[in-house]
């Protein structure tokens, strides 16, 4: 674990260093399309990583209520000590997951880069959701801090990408139901879902019941679109009240199955 500060100087706790920059870069288009927060609105963030999200919103709105959930030990010690850095007392973490029911499953943790890690280690098989592509994508979209990044060889892509998915380690970790969480700390209004849990999105939203839809105003969530995937996640939301749905790839990210979606209530 390593402390930085982002482009615009902002401090952080981290693993590495390049992904703690590409993650802040990434949380960066979630404000959009009509979605607002503002001071003491809540968020639930799924797929917390290391809580770029949650202190991004806790510099610009102090009192906002965010409860974040990784699964990873590793990744989760990294959480933690932001929560604590965003000097958020409501910046809460828990070292769990969200699925479609209570139980411990077995996660793949990728140390070399941590934010793959997923409960669903055949997502990255290239036949589905090719990791070379993703690397490409990132390749040529990086941030300007970055600008060597233009120098590498396509060729190079799934060297990278092996390199990534290499050491990887099996970790039993608890996950639950977001419904149940919502129950024990009686909470009555989300104003923003996000999911971003590498293949487990589609279980997160089926793990809602229909009471609780009611209290979620507006969803931004990373799918991949395998399976039918991305069509049963916009028949669920469509289902239960979001007028509005928009799907959006990142740029450099147009020729993989990521997709990005976003879902408000009006």
């Amino acid at each position: 674990m390593k402390k930085i500060n982002l482009n615009d100087g902002l401090s952080i706790y981290c693993l590495k260093e390049t992904e703690a920059i590409v993650l802040d870069d990434h949380i960066k288009g979630y404000l959009k399309h009509g979605i607002k927060l503002k001071n003491n609105d809540t968020v639930i963030d799924i797929g917390a990583n290391i809580g770029v999200l949650g202190l991004r919103l806790s510099k610009e709105f102090p009192k906002i209520k965010i409860h974040a959930f990784e699964p990873i030990p590793e990744i989760f010690s990294v959480l933690k000590k932001n929560t604590i850095l965003s000097n958020n007392d409501n910046f809460c973490s828990y070292m769990k997951g969200i699925s479609n029911k209570k139980d411990y499953l077995s996660f793949t943790y990728y140390p070399n880069s941590p934010a793959l890690s997923t409960s669903k280690p055949e997502i990255w098989n290239e036949k589905k959701v090719s990791l070379s592509d993703a690397v490409r994508g990132n390749i040529s979209s990086a941030a300007k801090n970055f600008w060597w990044a233009k120098y590498i060889p396509k060729w190079l892509s799934p060297l990278i990408a092996k390199y990534l998915k290499a050491n990887s380690k099996i970790i039993k970790s608890k996950v639950i139901c977001l419904s149940d969480f919502i129950d024990e700390k009686n909470i009555n209004q989300i104003n923003l879902l996000k999911i971003d849990c590498e293949g487990e999105e589609l279980n997160v939203l089926q793990g809602i019941k229909k009471k609780h839809w009611d209290l979620i105003n507006n969803i931004v969530m990373e799918i991949f679109d395998v399976d039918d995937n991305l069509l049963n996640a916009k028949n669920i939301l469509s289902k239960h009240g979001f007028k509005k749905i928009i799907l959006e790839k990142e740029k450099g990210f147009e020729k993989t199955k990521m997709v990005n979606i976003f879902a408000l209530k009006e």
